[in-house]
């Protein structure tokens, strides 16, 4: 059995964690780390879980929790996780970081971008990025995981394709993203309360959102140059997924047909992105509570652009799922393990 350890267990991300992994056949909880909550007992925190989880929260302390675990998921803050990686921890157990600590490979982009200062930069090189649909072989020898974040993932599968066919002119992408509330965190904010959120939708971090560079860099890999996007993420009223739909100028000659054969080809032996048929677009419904992603394509003669559409829930595919996703491969569990969930459209 994998043993697996969480930080920050009581915020949404650790909550779907702790769910996928009570349900994985290989892997059993040894650590529910909360400082906010510690020595409370973690059904108290979480009522689903009364009679499930019979544990209390235990505070954070790295060094015993490597001692006990195989593996450490830290779903926590920017600047958590860098703050306490060090070679002796990732000797003893590896490590998953759900927050943006090691995703960007520049310290000072990520400096710039977080506002913070970066204190284990010399782990950047060796972190993987944890897209598995990009990085899978990497992933399965690493001890360091970098999981993306929920916009970037999205946006990485429903755009790479027309990158990695050539389709599009890079420097032409422009990405509309929604999120539910969930993405913003459990934490006590009054532009989250529930008169704040429902009945109304807003643009937010316009031209400065977090994840930009991180989607840069990405989707430049992708299409071997560096890139501009413009990124403009939504809040929208209700708890789980996220939708994106992005524009970018088409190459001149190019054809559905074309495009649709990368998409397939690319995501064919993918066991959790599903590209959707002609005239079908992803909704938020047919992937909540799964760590499925749907994808899709439409291009429009008239303006010469294609529109790229992809749906996840952001605490899915989006992080926890993502996150066991990548504990499979580390571990060489079945891919799917833990994550066969059908997605739950009410």
């Amino acid at each position: 059995m994998i043993k697996a350890g969480i930080i920050g267990s009581t915020g949404y991300a650790g909550a779907e964690l702790v769910r996928l992994l009570l349900n994985h056949p290989d892997a059993e909880i040894v650590w529910f780390g909360s400082r906010t909550y510690a020595d409370q007992p973690y059904a108290e925190v979480y009522g689903n879980f009364f009679e499930l989880v019979d544990a209390r929260c235990l505070d954070d302390n790295l060094e015993e929790l490597a001692a006990a675990a195989d593996v450490v998921f830290t779903a926590t803050p920017q600047g958590y996780c860098a703050s306490k990686m060090s070679e002796e921890l990732l000797s003893r157990t590896k490590v998953i970081d759900l927050s943006a600590d090691f995703r960007i490979k520049d310290a000072a982009r990520y400096e710039k971008w977080y506002g913070i200062h970066h204190p284990s930069p010399e782990f950047l090189g060796e972190a993987v990025y944890g897209l598995p649909e990009r990085n899978r072989e990497k992933l399965k020898g690493a001890r360091l995981v970098a999981n993306p974040g929920c916009f970037p993932t999205c946006s990485i599968l429903a755009i790479a394709p027309m990158l990695k066919g050539g389709f599009i002119d890079p420097q032409s992408v422009i990405i509309d993203a929604k999120s539910g509330t969930t993405g913003a965190g459990r934490g006590a904010k009054v532009a989250n309360l529930y008169c704040e959120v429902n009945e109304t939708v807003k643009a937010y971090g316009v031209t400065t959102h977090r994840h930009t560079p991180e989607i840069e860099d990405q989707l430049g890999e992708a299409a071997e140059e560096e890139l501009l996007v413009q990124f403009t993420p939504h809040l929208i009223p209700m708890e789980r997924g996220i939708l994106v739909t992005a524009y970018a100028s088409l190459k001149a000659g190019v054809t559905e047909e074309e495009i649709r054969e990368v998409y397939e080809e690319t995501y064919r032996d993918e066991p959790f992105v599903r590209v959707l048929p002609k005239g079908k677009v992803p909704e938020t419904r047919w992937v909540k509570g799964s760590n499925y992603a749907d994808v899709a394509f439409m291009t429009d003669a008239r303006t010469g652009r294609v529109i790229m559409m992809g749906a996840i829930d952001n605490i899915g595919k989006g992080a926890a799922g993502q996150a066991v996703q990548n504990m499979n491969l580390l571990f060489g569990s079945d891919e799917t393990a833990g994550l066969k969930s059908i997605p739950m459209p009410f």
